[in-house]
């Protein structure tokens, strides 16, 4: 939460709950996480950045956004967190990710809040859209999301992409998981969900191509009915809580009510983000 007191102070409440007073709104602003960085594009503040993740170059965004990013010194990862190299930099601010909650934070901390706002709201107007889209479905397919490093690991219900399932209009082929992150199935198990749609993720370590010739796979109705679909990855993982990842809930949209909701309307609505958040032509 945040707010400016009557002096013009900026009075910020952190995820654990302290309170960060700024007398100004933050200059140099430390990003330790992907999700955060490409919050900086799409409030408009990317030129207050002066430190970035480490592999900023495998991010596609920023090239096409802000290609000065890859040029900033590095911070490690948000497990690996270089904290004296942080330091060096001399932030008013470090930032790691907690969507909606750190984009209104950063907003009024480097005075981009009308930005902001106008970022949540494309959040609460698109969600509004997709759940009248889905809420019209009597029946809703089965969509199984695999991970980066086979087609054997699941998202759990526990993980951020269950939500991209369920906005989109989907249930979880894999409800039954417990685990916490991507977990490790079996061929039996994946042919026991026997998913309607089946979805590669960004970097993934395999293809499309790959699952409809396991001939391990034929049998199940993603493979057989040909509903087997790789993520876009030449911006951003869709499948993530970054500033775009709405348009993962869209894109799956697009497949599951393709009649309600067309692919075509959907390129349309992402070119827009990215121009109107990005300021960058898709």
């Amino acid at each position: 939460a945040a707010d400016a007191g009557t002096s013009g102070a900026i009075k910020i409440t952190d995820a654990v709950g302290r309170e960060v007073v700024l007398d100004k709104p933050a200059d140099k602003i430390v990003s330790g996480y992907y999700i955060t960085t490409s919050m900086m594009i799409a409030l408009g503040i990317e030129d207050k950045l002066v430190g970035i993740e480490a592999k900023a170059a495998s991010r596609p965004i920023y090239g096409l956004a802000a290609p000065e990013f890859l040029n900033l010194p590095d911070v490690g990862t948000a497990k690996e967190f270089n904290l004296e190299g942080c330091i060096s930099l001399e932030p008013d601010l470090v930032v790691l990710p907690k969507l909606l909650e750190t984009i209104s934070m950063i907003g009024q901390a480097a005075g981009a809040k009308e930005q902001a706002e106008k970022l949540i709201s494309y959040y609460d107007t698109k969600l509004e859209e997709l759940d009248k889209i889905s809420g019209e479905k009597t029946e809703k397919p089965s969509v199984y999301i695999a991970g980066t490093s086979s087609v054997l690991t699941a998202a759990a219900p526990a993980m951020y992409q269950n939500s991209v399932i369920e906005t989109a209009g989907g249930v979880n082929a894999a409800s039954d998981l417990t685990d916490k992150g991507w977990a490790n199935i079996s061929y039996e198990q994946l042919i026991a969900y026997n998913p309607d749609i089946l979805v590669i993720i960004p970097e993934a370590d395999f293809t499309k191509e790959d699952v409809m010739k396991d001939g391990q796979l034929a049998e199940i109705n993603a493979v057989k009915n040909a509903q087997v679909y790789e993520m876009p990855e030449d911006f951003e993982a869709w499948d993530s809580p970054v500033p775009s990842g709405i348009l993962g809930c869209m894109w799956l949209s697009s497949i599951i009510n393709e009649d309600k909701y067309p692919f075509d309307t959907f390129a349309e609505e992402a070119a827009d983000f990215y121009k109107e958040f990005y300021h960058t032509d898709i």
